[in-house]
Formats: structure tokens, sequence, C-alpha cells
């Protein structure tokens, strides 16, 4: 039987549950995991994000696009800690990553040694993760680990996804154990989880029943690969097909049953079928408050006498927010194939009905709409602009990334998607930070999945970018090409300010904006920092100046960074929202607060 440390358990088992990198900053308190990843160097490839938080958000990129997990490793204390935003980012939108920490030595717990935590508890760092992830281990003996490996990669990778932590004291890393690598398969689940057949049954009589039916597609539907059950049970009824953020590439957004999206960033259309339907079929959605306008009755939903079913992975979920008529625990695409099977025959004509006329209606209205307010002859151009044009240029099964700020909003409200897993994106958490890391990850498995040449798109505010601009240098490191980070500037974290405008008035703008000493916009030369990085880079500002350099940029053979500078005058600066959101209004704000205590009588929790 052959001998191995600590370090080498995990980095052969890694090998065998086929992980293809390992990403993270070596450290006193990781140097034995780092040296058996040496050891191995043939079989698993390091690669270095320059913050740990980074690490996990391109884990998380890889796996959107190869459903395979990734590996993201720390030293002790810091680099840790530094993990808890993406690992948060990972918990909430339920998709898997195996974070390593570094930590104390055993014998040597509570000393306070470099970078310990243990005043309240020794070496009490991974209770700080604890909350943000679906299991964590502390490891004290190299016995534990072949268990420890299976039992992280079950949990993250059964059920509702989610991402594990393993502790790994610095002496477990470097002690030896004579050992067999375990079979990964040895202790995995399999199968799909079906829905109780008296529940399909009901569901079925309902949607049958149904006059003016509702397909809600949240992210268990894209993690489920529910695609084209979706389709068909849509299809067989006619049914209005409507997303959250992260089911937008659930569907494909030019069919002619697709609703756009609902909610506090919703579409008129989609809001106006979610909250009229007789029936609404919900899949693999958590009915967040952003989808559901923070739950004022009749805005998104009118739950009842809308009659909800809803089909979810994890118990927790189901009636949590709303009542239903029946609720179903089970894997999405497991129980869409009971529902089309108990449907049988059964089909509508559904192009021939008032139903879907109005579908079309009111998909027409939200076209006049956009093109009401976007003004493409404004200078700096308007995000609506930028993103017509991008859809125009990049093929349609590019993958087009975002995070949290006008961008994303704009992108669930007007950006057109065709192809599942094309769209990621930041969601329950809303997290800064994430756009770049993710289009890196994004990128590597696009080239792992064999399609090398598919572009991945990143587009990102420059508030966004600030936080983890450093990352350029991976993709530079990487040789990636066929990347594009597409940096909205606007001089500010102008989401916000929006947000401040809309709710407490127009004058009320503050502490969003960059300015420097004199009281002028401040702003860094992105362009520039990317050339210094090693991107292909320019700076433009006109919407006739977007698709040409582009062009250009495709030329490079390099990572590139186009700089688009975009209007920041309210309110052209995003789009309006539609939707209700809960945003408390001060009590001095006099009038604005009356509105606001009228409006939240109708919320109903």
């Amino acid at each position: 039987m052959p001998k191995y440390t600590g370090g080498e358990i995990i980095a052969k088992y890694l090998i065998k549950e086929g992980v293809k990198y390992v990403l993270g900053i070596p450290g006193h308190g990781c140097l034995a995991f780092v040296d058996a990843l040496f050891q191995n160097k043939d079989r698993i490839k390091l690669i270095q994000p320059k913050q740990e938080m980074s690490g996990v958000h391109m884990s998380i990129g890889y796996f959107r696009v190869t459903s395979q997990p990734l590996c993201v490793f720390t030293s002790i204390g810091p680099g840790a800690i530094n993990t808890a935003i993406g690992l948060a980012d990972a918990f909430v939108d339920s998709f898997p990553v195996l974070c390593i920490t570094g930590n104390t030595h055993t014998h040597m717990r509570g000393k306070g040694v470099l970078q310990e935590i243990e005043r309240n508890r020794d070496s009490n760092m991974p209770r700080i993760l604890e909350p943000i992830v679906k299991r964590s281990w502390q490891v004290n003996n190299v016995k534990q680990l072949p268990t420890v490996m299976q039992r992280a990669f079950n949990q993250m990778m059964t059920g509702r996804m989610g991402p594990t932590v393993i502790d790994l004291p610095m002496d477990v890393q470097a002690d030896a154990l004579d050992v067999e690598i375990p079979d990964p398969l040895e202790r995995r689940a399999s199968g799909k989880i079906l829905g109780a057949l008296e529940q399909i049954k009901k569901a079925v009589e309902l949607l049958k029943k149904a006059k003016r039916p509702v397909l809600l597609l949240g992210g268990g539907v894209v993690t489920a690969e529910a695609y084209d059950e979706v389709k068909e049970v849509a299809e067989k009824l006619g049914a209005a097909v409507v997303v959250t953020m992260m089911g937008k590439d659930a569907f494909p957004n030019d069919h002619e049953l697709f609703a756009w999206s609902t909610g506090s960033k919703g579409t008129t259309v989609g809001l106006k079928m979610t909250s009229t339907a007789d029936v609404l079929l919900s899949i693999g959605c958590r009915f967040a408050d952003e989808t559901a306008s923070s739950y004022k009755d009749g805005v998104s939903f009118s739950i009842p006498p809308t009659k909800l079913i809803q089909i979810d992975i994890d118990p927790h979920e189901i009636g949590k927010n709303y009542p239903v008529a029946v609720g179903v625990v089970g894997d999405a695409k497991a129980c869409l194939r009971q529902i089309i099977e108990e449907f049988g025959d059964y089909a509508r004509n559904y192009q021939k009905t008032d139903y879907f006329k109005e579908i079309q209606k009111e998909k027409k209205k939200w076209f006049e709409f956009l093109d009401e307010h976007r003004d493409d002859s404004k200078v700096p151009v308007m995000i609506s602009t930028v993103l017509r044009e991008v859809r125009k240029f990049f093929d349609r099964n590019a993958i087009i990334v975002t995070s949290s700020g006008n961008v994303q909003a704009q992108m669930i409200q007007e950006l057109e998607f065709y192809e599942p897993k094309t769209c990621i994106t930041a969601g329950g958490f809303s997290t800064m930070g994430y756009c770049v890391p993710a289009a890196i990850g994004a990128k590597l498995g696009s080239i792992d999945i064999g399609k090398p040449n598919r572009q991945v798109v990143a587009l990102v505010g420059d508030g966004d970018l600030m936080m983890t601009i450093s990352e350029l240098s991976v993709a530079i490191q990487l040789g990636l090409t066929n990347i594009f980070f597409i940096v909205l500037n606007n001089h500010g974290w102008i989401a916000i300010k929006d947000l401040q405008q809309t709710a407490f008035g127009e004058n009320r703008g503050y502490g969003t904006s960059f300015y420097d000493k004199s009281g002028n916009t401040y702003s860094p030369d992105f362009a520039k920092i990317a050339e210094g990085f090693g991107c292909y880079s320019e700076k433009i500002s006109k919407k006739e100046e977007i698709i040409p350099a582009l062009e250009r940029a495709t030329k490079s053979n390099k990572p590139i960074v186009i700089e688009i500078l975009v209007n920041r005058d309210f309110p052209f600066t995003g789009s309006p929202a539609c939707g209700w959101w809960d945003v408390p209004i001060p009590d001095y704000l006099t009038e604005r607060r009356k509105k606001y205590e009228e409006e939240i009588k109708g919320e109903k929790l």
C-alpha cells in the first residue's frame, strides 16, 4: 500500500475527481499542500489569482460552463478570510467549490501562532466561514482525509449544491499515511430525485385547467439542465415563460413564448404575465425580494388567487415566501419529465388563443418602451445602446458575464440570450468584483469543453472593476484569447446613486460619484492600466465607435479591454425600474415617507 502525506491525499483525490485546476496563493500555512501539488503538477495545474476571493469566483465561472467543480486553497488567516465573499456568493446561488484553508498545527492550537485566531476558541477561523458554506470540516488527523474528501464532494455535488470548506492544519498536510486513494463513486449518491406522483398528478390537473399559465424559471433549471423539458411543457400549454436573474438563459429569449423578467428589475410584459397568471409553475426559484417586488401584492405576483405549483430540490424553499397549491420536492429535470409523461398527448394549439396574442402585444409594448427610452445620439453613450451593439457584434453562443450594477439590471431587461449556460451573473448575493474573475473561469471552462474560440464577454462597471482589476494578470498569464472586458465607466457607483435619486430625490445622490479634491469627476485611465497588464485596450464614448473597436480588438490575439465612457446624467444612466422594491424612506423626507408608508401596506408577508 502506498504512503502519502495529507497534502498528497488531497491532490490525488482531486485528480480522481477530474479536477484540472487548483487556485490559490501559497503561504506558510499551506506549504506542505502546495508541495504536494508540485509533486503532481503534470496532472493538476495551479492557477494564481491575486486575491483569494477571485479564485472562488473563477471556480464558479468555470463550473457554470463545465458543471465540474474546482478547488481553491489558502494559507492560514487573512487568505482564508479573503474567500468569504466568494463563498457567500456561491452559497446563495447554490454553486459548488471546494475551499481548503491552511491552519495552525494541531499541537500548537491556542498559542497564538502567526495568523491564528484564538482568543475565543483555539484555531477559530473556520467558524467565520460556517454560515456561508454547505458543510465544513476541521481535520485533526491525516487518517480523516480520505473520507472527508469524499464527503466534501458528496455535499457539494448532490441535492442543492453549494461550497464546502476543509480546514487543514499544517502538520496534517505533512503527516503521512499508508492508504489507497478512494474511488469517488464508492460513496456518491446517484440518480435524480423524483416528485411524489400524487403531487405531479395534481400539478398536471391544475395546468390543464389554466387559462393564463406562466412558467417561472429560476437558477435550478440551469443547474438541472432542464431546458428541453421546460420548452416542451411551455409549448404544450402555450404558457408565458418568465425568468429570474439566475434563470435568464434557461429558455431561448427569442422564443415566441418568452416573456422576459418579473420583479423590481423586471419588464412590463413579465410583470403583467406573472401578476395576472391563474396558475404559476415555479421551477428552481427562491422567490427572493427582487423577483417578488418585495412581496407587494399584485406587482410581481398575486398569490392567491394565483395558484402556485412550486418545484424545488430543497424542501426549505417550498412555501417559504408564498403558499402553494402544489409543492413538489425533486430535481427540476426529473419532475418536469414526470409532468410531460402525465400530460401524455395533451397539447394546446396555443398560437390561436387570445392569451398568446396578449403575450405578443405586451412584448411589443415593452420593446417600444425601450426604444423610446434609448437615445443613441447621447455622448457619452447610454448603457442601453452599448448592450444593443454588443448583442449585434457577438455570436449567439457567446458567454456574457455581469455582476452587481446598472449593467446587470439592464442585461435582465434588454439583452437576449439564446443558449443555456451563456448568461453568467452574480445573483442573490449581488457581488461586486465578480465579473472579471468569473469571466476568466468561464473562458477556461470553454476551452476545457472543446470550445476554445468561444467569445467570453465581461460587461463590468468601473466601480466593480476596481475591486478585482488585478485579475487581468491571470488572463495574461494563461494566454487567454477571445475574452473581452468591456468597462462601462460612469465614474462612480451610479446604480446606487440612481437608487438614491429615485427614492430620496434627485438632489440626494451622495457618496456614490468619484471626485477629486477640486470637485471634478475622477477616474483612472483603465485603457492605459490594461495596456500595462499586457492587454489590448481602447477607450471610446460614442455608439459608432463600439463595433469598429471590437473588430480591431478581435485581431489582437490578446485579452481585450474596451473602456467605454457611459452617460452619468440621471435618468439616462440606467433603465427605469418597472416593479417595486422596498427602500425605506427617512422620516424627515416627509412627503416621500408618507407615500412609502402607504406603499408598504401592500406587502403581503
